[in-house]
């Protein structure tokens, strides 16, 4: 903008006394009005220790030969340097792999699948399940109990937990089935997700879950996020006041937990659920709540209606659905 007011000005005052007013270099206003012309570049003179056409072909002839088409050239230029041979630098050789575009990775690796974010719903009870396994510090240092949790994710309802010394495929399978059995979940009506842990994995569990018709799948790998129900419950437990830091025993963290699982699923207002208990919930009398606290609302509405600027309060909406990574809509895409 500067230099256009300059050209503006210079058929009336001139081009120094212009720059001078617009505070301008005059070496930039002839350069842009008589650019330099390129010069042209002169080829690089091959150095005299440059490698000979015989000599690079040898070099990739090696490197392309079926002994080393999967090796780096740094394992190429070691092996051959211990058979007594030296063809060319390592930088040298990833230089000629680069100019014929073969400087990627050589090595034959396992390539893994990509993982499909799981994409799941409830709309009911009993009709998708979460589990999980967590630590809980011991008495002494390096101990620790595992407590297994399966929780219900449309209702957040506990449905099923233990603590044992160690974790297992096979406690996993009966507290699984023990769950199912208590729950009169029948064959086809649930999916049980949880992450991709060994317990998890585990050939008695997959066995056991096909035999009762229910459907399993796992997370991706190192994405908690895909089990976030299991992983908010953790923390809910973990964050409790009288959580300790260490359980003297394996009796003291099961005595613990059964008080803290009752607060749960019976006391704990979830936010998720219209502030209610997992239990209401779990148990379909979600809407049955909702109407007691909408006639107690319209109860305080009526006795002072100036106390509520915006009318009639409502109370929480019940739950009518819970997903595990929901699909993208397009305003998300937006």
């Amino acid at each position: 903008m500067t230099e256009q007011a300059v050209e503006e000005l210079t058929p009336l005052i001139g081009t120094s006394p212009a720059c001078r007013a617009l505070g301008t270099a005059r070496a930039t206003i002839y350069r842009r009005r008589r650019p330099p012309e390129p010069r042209p570049r002169k080829p690089r003179p091959k150095p005299a220790r440059a490698l000979s056409e015989q000599e690079r072909d040898a070099v990739l002839e090696a490197l392309h030969s079926e002994r080393f088409v999967d090796a780096s050239p740094a394992q190429v230029w070691a092996t051959l340097l211990d058979e007594g041979r030296y063809l060319a630098s390592e930088r040298t050789m990833y230089r000629l792999l680069a100019e014929q575009s073969g400087s990627r990775e050589r090595r034959d690796q396992l390539v893994h699948p990509a993982y499909a974010k799981p994409e799941l719903l409830a709309t009911r009870p009993n009709e998708l399940w979460s589990w999980d396994i967590t630590k809980l510090l011991g008495p002494a240092k390096w101990t620790y109990f595992y407590l297994y949790v399966i929780l219900d994710v449309f209702s957040r309802y506990v449905v099923g937990w233990t603590i044992q010394h160690r974790e297992s495929a096979s406690v996993a399978q009966q507290l699984i089935a023990q769950s199912i059995e208590q729950q009169d979940v029948g064959a086809g009506e649930l999916t049980i997700h949880a992450d991709r842990g060994t317990s998890m994995r585990s050939k008695p569990v997959a066995f056991l879950l096909a035999d009762l018709g229910v459907t399993k799948t796992h997370s991706r790998p190192y994405t908690s996020t895909d089990n976030p129900y299991s992983e908010a419950q953790f923390k809910t437990l973990k964050y409790r006041p009288d959580f300790p830091h260490r359980f003297a025993s394996i009796l003291h963290a099961r005595s613990w937990a059964r008080g803290f699982f009752a607060w749960y699923n019976h006391e704990h207002r979830h936010s998720g659920l219209g502030l209610m208990t997992p239990t209401t919930v779990h148990y379909g009398r979600a809407d049955e709540v909702r109407e007691q606290r909408g006639e107690v609302l319209e109860a305080a509405y009526a006795a002072n209606p100036e106390r509520f600027v915006r009318g009639l309060p409502q109370p929480p909406k019940s739950p009518t659905a819970a997903w595990i990574n929901p699909p993208a809509t397009e305003e998300d895409a937006h």
